[in-house]
C-alpha cells in the first residue's frame, strides 16, 4: 500500500473521531522523506487510544510493531504527541499525532495496554516535555535524577549550565585574561544574561556600550567620473653637476692554495733555445704533472732543451742510459 492508501485506509476506519489537518482538508497527509515517507493521520485526544488499536487490528494495516513516541513543543499552542508505528507483515508504516492544548498541565491517555513497548517512551516524554499519561501511566524517573527541576526538551527551559559552572577555557575572546575582547559575547537561544540570573546576579558591571562607527562613504554611481586623486609630491632633484658616486671595485677571490692548476686553464709557454753552457745540477720544479725523463749520456744541455710547451701534459720518452740525474726537465726532445 501507499503511504496515500494507508492514511486514507485509517481514516475511514476512525470516521468522525479522526481530526482535519488543515480546514477544509482531511485528516490524513503524507510525510516528507521521498521514499521513507509515511502516512500522517490527526487524531483528537480522546481518540488517540482508539486510533492506535483499529490500526494495530485491522488486517490491511496490521500495525503490530510500536517504534516511537515523543512529543513536539508547540509553544502557546502547547505539544503535540506523535507516535511511529509498523507492520511487520505488509511492510509499510504510520504516523498518528494528537494535539494537548493544556501547557500548564499536559496530559494524555496511556497506549502501554495497546503497545507495552510504549512504556519507556512515555517515561521519557513525562520527563523531557513534562506531558503525564493516565490510565495507567507511569511516572517514575528514566533518565534524571529525581531532584532534577524541570523538562530540558522544553522550549522555554533555562540553559543555566554555562552560567552556573564555568566551562574549561576560552569560549569567547577576553575570557581568558590574555587580553581585551574582540567583539561582543553572544549568548546562544534559552542562555540567561549572567547579570540578571544566577550566582552572579547583580554584581557583573553592566555592559558598556560600543562606540558607533562611521558611517561608510557613499559608493559611486555607475557612470559616474572618478574623483581626482591628489597629485603626488615631486622627488628632490639632484645638483647640477652631481654625478652619481662609483661603485667599489669588485675584489678578485683568491685560489685556494695547494690545488693544481688543470690543462685548460695554464697558458701556453714557448720555449725558447737555450745558450750553450754549464747547466748546475739541482731539482727543478715541474710546471705540470708530467715525469720528467733522464737526459741523453754526456749530452750537452744544449741539445737536451729543446724547444715545447712547459705546461703540455704529455709524457716524456725515457733518454739513454747512463745520463746523469742531475738535469731533469720537463721538455720532450726532438725526433
Amino acid at each position: 500500500m501507499t503511504p496515500e492508501e494507508i492514511g486514507t485506509r485509517l481514516a475511514s476506519l476512525l470516521g468522525a473521531a479522526a481530526a482535519p489537518v488543515e480546514p477544509g482538508g482531511g485528516p490524513e497527509s503524507v510525510s516528507g522523506g521521498g521514499a521513507f515517507a509515511r502516512a500522517t493521520v490527526d487524531v483528537p485526544l480522546a481518540g488517540w487510544r482508539d486510533a492506535l488499536r483499529a490500526g494495530r487490528d485491522d488486517p490491511e494495516l496490521a500495525f503490530d510493531f510500536f517504534d516511537w513516541l515523543s512529543a513536539v513543543d508547540e509553544e502557546a499552542g502547547g505539544f503535540t504527541l506523535v507516535v511511529h508505528v509498523w507492520s511487520t507483515r505488509n511492510r509499510h508504516g504510520a504516523l498518528l499525532r494528537t494535539r494537548i492544548a493544556d501547557r500548564a498541565r499536559p496530559s494524555a491517555p496511556s497506549i502501554v495496554d495497546v503497545y507495552p513497548g510504549a512504556a519507556w517512551h512515555e517515561r521519557e516524554t513525562r520527563e523531557m516535555f513534562g506531558v503525564s499519561f493516565t490510565d495507567p501511566g507511569d511516572d517514575r524517573p528514566l533518565l534524571l535524577p529525581p531532584e532534577f527541576e524541570g523538562h530540558p526538551l522544553r522550549k522555554d527551559f533555562v540553559l543555566a549550565t554555562r552560567v552556573a559552572k564555568p566551562w574549561p577555557g576560552a569560549k569567547e575572546p577576553g575570557e581568558s585574561g590574555h587580553g581585551p575582547a574582540k567583539r561582543q559575547p553572544m549568548r546562544p537561544p534559552g542562555v540567561p544574561d549572567p547579570r540578571e540570573w544566577g550566582p552572579d546576579a547583580g554584581s557583573l558591571p553592566a555592559d558598556t556600550e560600543r562606540p558607533e562607527r562611521p558611517a561608510r562613504p557613499e559608493r559611486r554611481a555607475p557612470g559616474a567620473a572618478r574623483p581626482e586623486r591628489p597629485d603626488r609630491p615631486d622627488r628632490p632633484a639632484r645638483p647640477d653637476g652631481a654625478a652619481r658616486p662609483a661603485r667599489p671595485p669588485r675584489v678578485a677571490q683568491p685560489a685556494p692554495t695547494g690545488a693544481a692548476a688543470s690543462p685548460a686553464e695554464a697558458a701556453p709557454v714557448e720555449a725558447g733555445p737555450v745558450e750553450a753552457g754549464p747547466v748546475e745540477a739541482g731539482p727543478v720544479e715541474a710546471a705540470s704533472p708530467v715525469e720528467a725523463a733522464p737526459a741523453a749520456e754526456a749530452a750537452p744541455a744544449a741539445e737536451a732543451a729543446s724547444p715545447a710547451e712547459a705546461a703540455s701534459p704529455v709524457e716524456a720518452a725515457p733518454a739513454a742510459e747512463a745520463a746523469p740525474p742531475a738535469t731533469p726537465t720537463t721538455e720532450q726532445p726532438e725526433d
